[in-house]
């Protein structure tokens, strides 16, 4: 059954194969990147920083459950696809890459990283891609990089991941593209970056299983902008804790949980509104009011979202606690 499979796999996808066969609009995404899998979580992940614009729609594929993808030098998209759709047929990595390397014409123009939902890897580097380039694997992870300054920048990167294992995987993803940058990265510079993370088994509501989704498609900084947007993530995390808390009618929870967030990003008004509106709801009026003027000092939008809130049952207070609470 698994031979049938994957005859009409091999089919399906011919045309796609052939089309990208050094074809000389393959995007040319010369870069550094990692494969990952947390072996304490099972999630798996793809981080890569390029100088080429919007690097994560080329670069990063990945599917709970199944595994991740890293296609990059002259990129060849379909192996993304093709290359997870192996895996869920039963192929282990070295399979799934022989089989996409094996008719491909441009293979020696070629790196690619793949990683299944076991842990397991295979790097392909071809002997054209352009200096400094090659890649480091094991357990878990796969680096490799290609048209870097220097050598040192895939050791590093190998380093890095050994060296943050006690982080969270997007932490730790992007450690290692901070590692690689501090060791000169790509030779042209740095324009884009992008970190995708999956669940280590599929659900079945799979609009939920890709857990992170960043992308910098330009920036002057990519890989620090990454590493912010992450830092924005796990705030939003706080914040919709809370709100699950609110819910449950925990208010000490919720507010708990607000208050990490506002920690982390002070200066965000969106946190601190909700979080007001919390403290209104559970019945601390003049403390909301003292957070919400600020909030309306900085912004006056905010006090007319205050005014359409009880219409849709999501600020539950007197009349007058209304008119004390937009002043």
């Amino acid at each position: 059954m698994k031979k049938i499979y994957l005859i009409l796999l091999s089919i399906a996808f011919s045309f796609e194969a052939l089309s990208q066969l050094n074809r000389p609009n393959d995007p040319l995404a010369h870069t550094y990147s990692i494969v990952a899998r947390d072996a304490a979580t099972g999630e798996m992940a793809v981080a890569v920083q390029s100088h080429w614009f919007s690097v994560g729609t080329a670069v990063s594929w990945g599917e709970a459950g199944v595994g991740v993808v890293a296609t990059q030098s002259f990129t060849n998209k379909s192996f993304g696809l093709r290359g997870l759709a192996m895996l869920k047929a039963g192929l282990s990595p070295k399979e799934a890459l022989d089989s996409l390397l094996n008719n491909d014409e441009g293979k020696a123009f070629r790196q690619v990283a793949i990683l299944d939902a076991k842990g397991r890897v295979a790097t392909h580097t071809g002997e054209k891609c352009i200096d400094e380039a090659g890649h480091a694997n094991g357990d878990n992870f796969s680096v490799q990089a290609n048209m870097m300054l220097n050598d040192t920048v895939v050791p590093e990167m190998e380093k890095a991941w050994k060296e943050y294992s006690d982080l969270p995987l997007a932490e730790r993803m992007v450690k290692v593209l901070e590692a690689a940058q501090a060791q000169g990265g790509d030779i042209r510079g740095k324009q884009s970056a992008a970190l995708l993370v999956v669940k280590a088994e599929a659900t079945d509501k799979p609009w939920n299983d890709r857990l992170l989704d960043l992308r910098v498609d330009d920036h002057e900084n990519p890989v620090q902008e990454l590493g912010r947007l992450v830092k924005v993530y796990r705030a939003y995390e706080h914040m919709n804790q809370g709100d699950f808390f609110v819910e449950k009618g925990k208010m000490q929870q919720a507010m708990n949980e607000y208050n990490s967030a506002m920690e982390m990003f002070p200066q965000n008004l969106e946190m601190q509104y909700w979080t007001a509106i919390t403290l209104a709801n559970d019945g601390k009026i003049d403390k909301a009011v003292k957070m919400l003027q600020k909030i309306y000092s900085e912004d006056a939008n905010w006090r007319e979202l205050t005014k359409r809130l009880p219409k849709v049952g999501l600020l539950e207070v007197s009349e007058k606690e209304l008119k004390k609470l937009v002043k």
